[in-house]
């Protein structure tokens, strides 16, 4: 923000320079006039003195006349060089433009101007040093763009790895509410409620989570968050049934499959100390097929020559793939600079965003490539998308960068 008031103050210099720096001229051009003026009354008394002394007879005709032509030479001589400049607005007028030009030009800008979006560009400009930095700024973004879903949704997953849940609770509210209820987001909503209520189960709870999966019987948040509330109340059985669908979905290389695993054996160790077998089948390894299933799209990523004057270097490229029928945050997320385009990157389900929300979980995906300058992923100057693909493409993919963001 600095260099930006050093600019505006070096401008408003070079205004006000217009209009005093004529000012002050006006000031030699006036002593200059009143010079000359003495000289006009010098010459006119010569002429009479000459006059005088012709008429007392001192001065014959032609001594009169040699004397009228050397007070002219000595006036012209005195004269000579000075510009005579007429200033039609006088000095009151400059200066009242002067105290003016400051005024109208801040109200101007208040009103008219972009400050706020200056500010932002400016905080946005360097990577977050540590998570309440990257709170804050997701803080502003919503703030300023309310309606943006993708905002919300990344600002409640920063809370809850802050364990804030009531406030992560609000931000996936907001969410909901502005992608038509989706259920990846309604599991999010109900994981934090119930972690904000202290673990309580309530029928709100219940009501989020039997939508979820109505609308996905796959729905990964919801299915682990039964799983957990059903462990906490004591119905071990039923939370080994909920996991086991859980890890059924999860690919074998996903770290999160471990945790899931080590909870099913601990609620089984539950069962048996209660003298109670679990009434499930044991858990299955997941097929071959589904192990392999793991995503992976390969995308080459270049500019459009007519925005090669419009982008510098160092701008922030956010390749994506996100859901044709789904959440609107995105599934795999790759950034790059403007200075490494063109380029090809993978995307894959090791890019996940979050272990529930992989690319091979959904038909389709659609591809888009995103050039912010202040390096938020939510919202930049110019992009580039694809057609709606199938997730599981093999073919490379070419995505050009052609067009303003939000056409």
């Amino acid at each position: 923000m600095i260099g930006f008031w050093l600019c505006a103050a070096a401008l408003l210099l070079a205004a006000l320079a217009f209009l005093l720096i004529p000012l002050l001229r006006g000031r030699k051009v006036q002593a200059e006039e009143d010079r000359t003026a003495l000289n006009v009354t010098l010459y006119q008394e010569r002429l009479q003195e000459l006059q005088n002394q012709h008429a007392a007879g001192a001065l014959d005709a032609q001594q009169l006349a040699d004397g009228r032509d050397e007070a002219a030479r000595e006036l012209l001589a005195d004269t000579d060089g000075l510009q005579r400049q007429q200033h039609p607005l006088g000095r009151k007028l400059p200066l009242l433009a002067a105290v003016l030009v400051p005024v109208v030009a801040a109200g101007l800008y208040w009103h008219f101007g972009a400050i706020a979006d200056v500010e932002k560009a400016a905080t946005f400009a360097e990577a977050p040093r540590n998570i309440q930095e990257m709170t804050a700024r997701l803080e502003a973004t919503v703030q300023s763009n309310p309606q943006s879903a993708e905002g919300w949704y990344f600002l409640g997953r920063t809370y809850m790895a802050q364990e804030r849940a009531g406030d992560a609770a609000k931000a996936f509210e907001q969410a909901v509410n502005l992608t038509g209820r989706a259920p990846e987001l309604l599991g999010q909503w109900a994981q934090a409620l119930y972690f904000s209520s202290n673990k309580q189960w309530s029928e709100q709870l219940q009501a989020l989570t039997d939508e979820a999966l109505q609308a996905d019987p796959n729905e990964a948040t919801s299915l682990g968050l039964l799983g957990i509330a059903a462990f906490e109340s004591g119905n071990f059985a039923q939370a080994i049934e909920q996991w086991q669908k859980l890890v059924a979905l999860l690919p074998a290389e996903d770290p999160s499959r471990q945790a899931i695993e080590g909870g099913i054996e601990r609620a089984r160790e539950q069962l048996a100390e209660g003298g109670a077998q679990p009434s499930v089948a044991a858990p299955t390894a997941p097929s071959t097929a589904a192990a392999n299933k793991a995503a992976l799209l390969t995308v080459k990523v270049s500019l459009a020559p007519e925005l090669q004057g419009k982008v510098q270097g160092d701008d922030a490229v956010f390749v994506f793939a996100r859901a044709v029928s789904g959440p609107p945050m995105p599934l795999a997320v790759k950034r790059l600079k403007v200075s490494d385009l063109p380029a090809e990157v993978q995307l894959s389900d090791s890019d996940a965003m979050m272990p529930q929300l992989k690319i091979s979980g959904f038909a389709q995906v659609q591809l888009v490539a995103r050039i912010s300058r202040s390096g938020n992923a939510t919202a930049g100057e110019w992009q580039g998308s694809g057609q709606p693909l199938a997730s599981d493409t093999k073919a490379v993919q070419q995505l050009l960068i052609d067009r303003a963001d939000g056409q």
